[in-house]
């Protein structure tokens, strides 16, 4: 059988950041119908259209760096996919870079996140980032298929940077993505809102890169 392994990277900003990864699926059943691309359909009683997402992303996120992996059974070039694919997707998500497969997902280790901390105190709330940053462990409730579960997420958790702005802490982080463990930057929120007592509205959490363990970017 002749196969074309695509995979595709797409933005989801704006509002697209709140079709939830469920109403993500049904929303590209209707773009691949729409875009008239010849997709290859599963085999046995029920066919269906082959697609997957690498990782799914929480509601109110935004990300640039979205994968989407299907096969085609007709060749066509990479842009052709792309425009077709645009030409129908909603507002808010676009293709950025159609290419062949070439890691598997299970390469996938990490994921790159910026955020910000708007606050009217800033340089308190820089004061306890940093304070929780630099703490020996960073503790937080985490639900699992067994129950509530303590975890420290300090060990898998690498800041790239913090910063004071004029009304806002802004900070950006790697956190474990794949097949194993998942975290995102609400738990270091959360533990953030614990351990200080200073109000503060996290906004603008994006995905901005999807890596392998060495750093590289999964491709």
């Amino acid at each position: 059988m002749f196969l074309i392994r695509v995979r595709a990277t797409f933005e989801k900003c704006g509002r697209a950041k709140y079709i939830s990864h469920l109403d993500l699926n049904r929303c590209m059943l209707r773009t691949f119908r729409r875009s008239r691309l010849p997709i290859w359909y599963t085999e046995g009683f029920n066919p269906h259209p082959y697609y997957s997402f690498a990782l799914a992303l929480s509601l109110g996120f935004e990300s640039s760096c979205e994968i989407l992996d299907f096969n085609l059974n007709e060749e066509l070039s990479f842009d052709e996919i792309r425009d077709k694919l645009n030409a129908v997707m909603p507002e808010g998500m676009r293709i950025v870079k159609v290419a062949e497969q070439k890691q598997k997902i299970t390469a996938i280790a990490k994921a790159e996140y910026s955020f910000s901390l708007v606050s009217d105190d800033t340089d308190r709330l820089f004061a306890a980032a940093q304070e929780l940053i630099a703490s020996p462990e960073i503790l937080i409730e985490k639900k699992t298929k067994k129950g509530i579960k303590t975890v420290d997420i300090k060990p898998d958790m690498e800041i790239l940077s913090c910063e004071k702005g004029d009304n806002s802490v802004n900070i950006s982080m790697y956190l474990p993505a794949g097949t194993q463990t998942n975290y995102n930057p609400t738990l270091f929120i959360e533990a953030l809102k614990k351990a200080a007592d200073i109000a503060f509205e996290p906004q603008n959490i994006r995905r901005i890169a999807i890596l392998c363990a060495d750093n590289s970017v999964f491709d």
